[in-house]
């Protein structure tokens, strides 16, 4: 069967644009993954980096899930960022800015050194240059740890944005409307409670948020 990558309601909200879909893999730190197991319907949060065009995900060897991935599950892996509240005159026409997508298809298993630089650009997705701040991961861990790669070739995306689209009498009624915009970042880090005191935070823990100290 075709799958239909068209929005099945509001359909001028949909967005065939690549770059954006990047953005928003690279913006999001935490997906969904929905696959059927023997048991039924499974959906996941996982973490995920992107390597150009393909979703990375990791976990262990043991793992159900990451077995059914490498076995060929067809899966769906949907990411979603909301970008703004819109505060419409009535609840009918409250809503949000946001930006959200689904990516469908089968995961191949990574080995290598393929294994190795997706390793690698997952630790840095997440902290940009801790690779090289740290020892390089043992032949038993890496042992321990599969990697699955899920290209991006079929995919939908859907975006809101604007403001709210209130009728005209509630234009013409006394209610406030607009758009409260969203925004998250990072705190202050904390050390470990066994951390060597003389040792300083590192470049890649400063640099998630500007220069923390």
């Amino acid at each position: 069967m075709e799958r239909n990558l068209t929005p099945s309601r509001k359909a001028d909200r949909g967005n065939t644009d690549r770059a954006a879909l990047n953005q928003l893999l690279d913006e999001v730190l935490v997906g969904y993954v929905g696959l059927n197991l023997d048991e039924g319907p499974l959906v996941l949060p996982v973490s995920f980096a992107r390597d150009a065009d393909l979703v990375l995900f990791h976990g262990s060897t043991a793992s159900r899930r990451m077995q059914a991935f490498a076995n060929g599950a067809q899966i769906c892996f949907t990411v979603a960022v909301a970008d703004a509240i819109k505060v419409g005159r009535s609840a009918f026409g409250t809503g949000m800015q946001y930006r959200s997508a689904c990516l469908f298809g089968t995961c191949e298993v990574l080995d290598g050194a393929a294994k190795s630089r997706a390793l690698e650009a997952y630790t840095d997705r997440y902290l940009p240059g801790r690779t090289a701040e740290v020892r390089p991961m043992t032949t038993k861990e890496a042992a321990a740890t599969m990697v699955l790669a899920l290209p991006i070739q079929t995919w939908s995306m859907k975006v809101a944005e604007g403001f709210p689209g209130d009728a005209a009498d509630d234009v013409a009624g006394p209610a406030w409307a607009g758009v409260v915009p969203l925004a998250t970042g990072y705190g202050q880090p904390i050390p470990n409670p066994d951390l060597n005191a003389e040792i300083a935070v590192p470049p890649s823990v400063q640099g998630l948020n500007g220069d923390l100290r």
